[in-house]
């Protein structure tokens, strides 16, 4: 049976560096960044790819139908049983989509959801610094944590009820996070 851990954040809580890092660690985990799979397909210049781009440049959300597809081919590609995606869910609807899958796909189960925390002006600074594409300016930001911030309480309850949801602080230093997320999913591997 394959674990999914699902890693939530605001734009800029560093929610794709921390997971790329467990799984650097940890030669059993998987992982993708629900943004770096979408940036891949507008770098390949397909057509979908042109769809993409012409949501992520003004920083709205990517129609669930290709994210979905996007996220359901990377589970059932990866090489090992444990798979971290961050970035997923960003929606109420995504939040369900996936829920229904993962109710179809016995042999997948949803260990855990983690939302790593950080305050707005951190976000901005991080992301504001960075500048790693066209949608990393002042007004993207806010329209993304506008997005990011709308369904984020029933995100929140949703995965509450489930006995799902770990929070974790994302001020701290980068190592500090790591280490707290890292114990934490290797405790329920």
């Amino acid at each position: 049976m394959k674990k999914l851990f699902l890693i939530i954040g605001a734009p800029g809580s560093g929610k794709t560096t921390d997971a790329q890092l467990i799984a650097k660690n940890n030669e059993q985990i998987t992982h993708y960044s629900t943004g770096d799979m979408l940036r891949a397909e507008v770098a390949s210049g397909s057509k979908r790819g042109k769809e993409i781009e012409s949501y992520i440049s003004r920083g709205a959300i990517v129609p669930i139908e290709i994210v979905i597809e996007t996220i359901v081919g990377a589970i059932k590609k990866a090489p090992t049983d444990y798979i971290i995606i961050d970035g997923y869910p960003r929606s109420v609807e995504q939040m369900v989509e996936l829920d229904k899958y993962l109710q179809d796909t016995p042999d997948l189960k949803l260990t855990n959801v983690i939302e790593v925390e950080v305050s707005e002006e951190t976000a901005k600074q991080r992301v504001l610094g960075r500048s790693r594409g066209a949608d990393d300016n002042n007004e993207v930001f806010y329209n993304r944590m506008k997005i990011y911030n709308e369904p984020l309480q029933q995100i929140r309850d949703f995965y509450n009820e489930k006995n799902l949801l770990k929070v974790i602080s994302g001020e701290g230093t980068i190592e500090e996070i790591v280490s707290e997320m890292e114990s934490f999913i290797k405790a329920r591997m």
